[in-house]
């Protein structure tokens, strides 16, 4: 019997399952939704147990017509900087997940930016000091369920990202992966471990943590994920934006991805981790040695639609397709839902929504909203260094008209993933790597051929006209965010 690689993508709103055969075909998929809950301003929780429950019920409907045998090994990619914090004996979460999204570190942010300390924590994790990464969210789980440390520092209470989660409940082991463990602002890009002088500025202990392994390594072996056999073993573990980028072949020079889902990152290959001024140094992914990658993190893309379904109370499909054949005019929409992220990195910017009239509609405002991804995917491109060719993924590309704007907007080709679940993709690509099933030449052709083109078409006075607005509007938001800050001190 051939081998099979089975995918699974924990993601932001749903779990996918993927079934890949020797040829990196898949035969079979399934998706199981997951739920948000924001209990209060900046908070972005979801249900840790409900998180599993989703691994369960989307590998069970994508595994029931296939014999358990047929399944070589898993791959596993997840969402990233949320964090979890869980009971070692049980497994059992102590609280809900706080997500990447949350912004509830914003104070301990600002407090230790006052303090000086951002400049060396970027320079040893690669990371700004900002909320969306895991450190802040683990001080303040650990603040709230273990103040005076004791439990953390014995190791009953643990603390990770998705993957550790995950692979503690269903293997047993105590690890994650290197690539997720660079996104906490705890890994020292340097020596590929916990830092234990950022370890001690966050008040996290060493013992909650796992032990950090490379991508593809032992991950160990899942027991009770039926239908699979106990003994399957995890063959491979990426964040989902790592992912991606693997499954475009990323590694090649000059290919920037861009991932639009419900945030969007940006990221390409770099030949050391040290960050630019303005975009993340991260580790892509560790094989024999790390592989690097320079990104930029935007808080707000498909977040920003389903925001504007739910306050029009329509669905978000709706709202790209009014979209369409729409003209914004000068209705603009800034989503600084929680801050700005790449390239301005900017927690106090607030929300902003100008240029409307008593005419500007559902149509316009769907437009707008749209337009906010292209605009500040484009922001970010502006400032990556050796751009040569942007490859487009996530459920957003489903939308043609995005596609075409971000060419239009940025003056650049935009080639899009001809099918959507490059995360999931990504991770079983490295998995059959370990397999033999495939090499590095055949992923190449294989993301190759997986690409639709979209060209720019607009002329310099429009694109320079409609990015000038924008940026008037961006400033706009950057400046009441510092009038409000300036009101509250």
């Amino acid at each position: 019997m051939k081998p099979h690689v089975l995918a699974i993508d924990q993601g932001t709103s749903s779990t996918k399952a993927l079934l890949l055969n020797t040829a990196g075909d898949v035969v079979s998929r399934a998706e199981a939704p997951m739920r948000q809950f924001f209990p209060g301003p900046g908070l972005v929780e979801q249900d840790a147990l409900e998180l599993l429950s989703s691994v369960r019920t989307a590998v069970a409907a994508c595994m029931k017509d296939t014999d358990p045998h047929a399944v070589a090994g898993v791959a596993l990619s997840t969402q990233r900087e949320s964090a979890v914090l869980w009971e070692q004996a049980t497994g059992k979460p102590v609280a809900p997940l706080v997500s990447w999204q949350d912004r509830r570190g914003a104070e301990r942010a600002a407090r230790l930016s006052r303090s000086g300390m951002g400049p060396e924590i970027r320079r040893r994790t690669g990371l700004p000091l900002d909320p969306m990464f895991s450190a802040l969210k683990m001080a303040d789980l650990l603040d709230r369920h273990d103040p005076t440390r004791a439990h953390s520092r014995a190791g009953t209470l643990r603390l990770g990202t998705v993957d550790a989660y995950l692979l503690h409940v269903l293997t047993g082991e105590s690890v994650t992966e290197i690539g997720n463990a660079s996104r906490t602002q705890l890994l020292n890009l340097a020596t590929g471990d916990w830092d234990e002088e950022l370890l001690d500025l966050f008040d996290i202990p060493r013992a909650s943590l796992s032990r950090i392994v490379p991508s593809a390594a032992s991950f160990g072996a899942v027991r009770g994920l039926h239908p699979l056999t106990d003994g399957t073993p995890v063959l491979a573990v990426m964040g989902d934006s790592h992912a991606a980028l693997f499954a475009h072949a990323g590694w090649r020079p000059g290919t920037v991805k861009v991932t639009y889902g419900t945030g969007s990152s940006v990221m390409t290959m770099a030949p050391t981790p040290d960050p630019t001024e303005l975009v993340c140094g991260t580790i892509a992914w560790y094989t024999d040695r790390p592989t690097y990658a320079h990104e930029a993190n935007i808080h707000s893309a498909g977040r920003t639609l389903t925001w504007l379904a739910e306050v029009l109370g329509t669905e978000p499909a709706e709202l790209i397709q009014l979209a369409t054949d729409a003209d914004a005019g000068d209705v603009t929409l800034v989503p600084a839902f929680g801050g700005l992220g790449a390239p301005w990195w900017d927690a106090e910017a607030v929300p902003v929504l100008a240029g409307f009239t008593l005419g500007s509609g559902r149509a316009e405002l769907a437009r707008a909203a749209l337009e906010s991804v292209a605009f500040q995917v484009h922001d970010v491109l502006a400032v990556l260094p050796g751009l040569q060719q942007v490859v487009a993924d996530g459920g957003l590309t489903r939308s043609d008209t995005l596609v075409q704007l971000q060419a239009d907007v940025s003056d650049v080709p935009v080639a899009r993933a001809t099918h959507h679940e490059l995360s999931a993709a990504g991770v079983a690509q490295l998995a059959g790597l370990g397999l033999c099933l495939w090499t590095t030449d055949d992923l190449e052709k294989r993301a190759d051929n997986n690409l639709q083109t979209f060209t720019p078409s607009w002329d310099d006075s429009r694109r320079s006209d409609t990015v000038a607005r924008w940026h008037r509007h961006l400033a706009a938001a950057r400046n009441l965010g510092d009038r409000v800050r300036g009101a509250g001190t």
